[in-house]
């Protein structure tokens, strides 16, 4: 390893253009399988309220995509409304997909472009970035390389992973406790899902002044409100403040809070597409961009928001609280990446973990997978078994 952290062999160099094989040579899709599931966890507490009813599972859909030469790839979707997702898989991407050749990298744009009638956002592009993630699990397993490798060579071989805890509804002694929890298993950086200033204050005396600490509100304010919230949370010492305004496209209210509040904010996460987070860097609205490969269109896109990103002066920090193909995608792009930042992990005991088996989380680190692809197959028998 050079002295930095980044393998010698990439050592001082800018990220390549991807690697794809011959077009002569290329396989083509010939199949692709959407695989909704319901994946039931514990968070040693009440279930959380998602969209008006407790959750109990977290939900993922996978894609399996195979060649004609029979190279299977996985990817995966955003999965909180699968059955949207799923019907967008098999009835609009797929036919657009099957027969094309999986080395080309402008396919799901393509696809993206035709289906642009039925929203640049939501279902149908949640869909291609399951297609795409796949895809370029396919194409490192064609070349026997790792997807980092593929994107220009892993400038780290291990990533930091910081605890991201579901929501405890401001419940304080069940924060504590928790976030005793997380210190006791190695993690040092956490992040909460809470809403008022006693929660985030209970996390920043049961973690000491040290930890970095951040906030995801999930778009918890109207803009004339966000500033005064923030401002009571900011003796806390946030790293970030995440998604604090609604709607959260709003980059010139982000940008008169960030201000104001003089806390760095960290959005991206409900971005449509690569082009919103150009719109979030003209307005200086953002400190820590944070796209998610499963919702904006895969691992393609989330590569060139990151590398342009950074180069302008921003952090790449991925949105990545789910556990199948998209997870390990984003483990790959941060390997890869100029800046280093961590990963986010759901902190849960969940009942099946498709992808964590591939990069075991040990003391707050977990290691790049060195596997060709994106690392490893989630198991058939238990995608069965959890299936919706």
């Amino acid at each position: 390893m050079a002295p930095d952290g980044r393998s010698a062999r990439r050592a001082g160099q800018m990220p390549l253009r991807p690697w794809t094989p011959q077009p002569m040579n290329s396989p083509r899709i010939a199949t692709i399988t959407a695989f909704p599931l319901a994946i039931p966890f514990d968070h040693w507490a009440s279930p959380p309220m998602f969209a008006g009813r407790p959750r109990t599972s977290l939900d993922t859909v996978l894609v399996r995509v195979t060649t004609d030469q029979g190279t299977v790839g996985w990817g995966e979707a955003y999965g909180s409304f699968w059955s949207a997702v799923v019907p967008a898989i098999e009835q609009w991407a797929a036919p657009l997909a099957v027969g094309q050749r999986v080395d080309d990298v402008e396919l799901p744009a393509r696809i993206e472009r035709t289906l642009h009638n039925l929203g640049r956002a939501g279902a149908t592009v949640h869909a291609i970035s399951g297609l795409d993630i796949a895809l370029w699990d396919i194409r490192g397993k064609l070349a026997g390389l790792p997807v980092s490798t593929l994107l220009g060579g892993r400038r780290r071989d291990r990533i930091e992973v910081y605890a991201s805890l579901l929501q405890y509804d401001g419940n304080t002694e069940e924060i504590r406790r928790v976030v005793d929890r997380v210190l006791g298993e190695g993690f040092r950086q956490i992040k909460l899902h809470e809403r008022t200033a006693n929660a985030v204050a209970s996390a920043r005396a049961a973690a000491g002044p040290d930890v970095p600490l951040m906030v995801d509100t999930n778009c918890a304010w109207l803009p004339a409100d966000a500033a005064a919230a923030v401002m009571e949370m900011a003796p806390s010492n946030l790293r970030w403040i995440e998604e604090p305004i609604w709607p959260p496209e709003d980059f010139e209210s982000l940008a008169a809070l960030r201000q104001s509040a003089g806390v760095p904010t960290a959005i991206g996460e409900n971005a449509g597409n690569a082009l919103d987070f150009k719109k979030m860097l003209a307005a200086r609205c953002v400190d820590y961009v944070q796209p998610s490969a499963i919702k904006i269109g895969g691992l393609t896109p989330l590569w060139q928001i990151c590398t342009e990103s950074e180069a302008a002066g921003t952090t790449c920090a991925p949105h990545s609280p789910f556990f199948g193909p998209g997870y390990l995608a984003t483990i790959h792009v941060l390997a890869a990446k100029a800046k280093a930042s961590a990963l986010e992990r759901f902190y849960c005991d969940l009942a099946f973990d498709p992808c964590g088996g591939f990069v075991p989380i040990e003391a707050g680190f977990l290691a790049v997978p060195d596997a060709p692809g994106l690392g490893g197959d989630p198991d058939m028998d238990l995608i069965d078994q959890y299936r919706l």
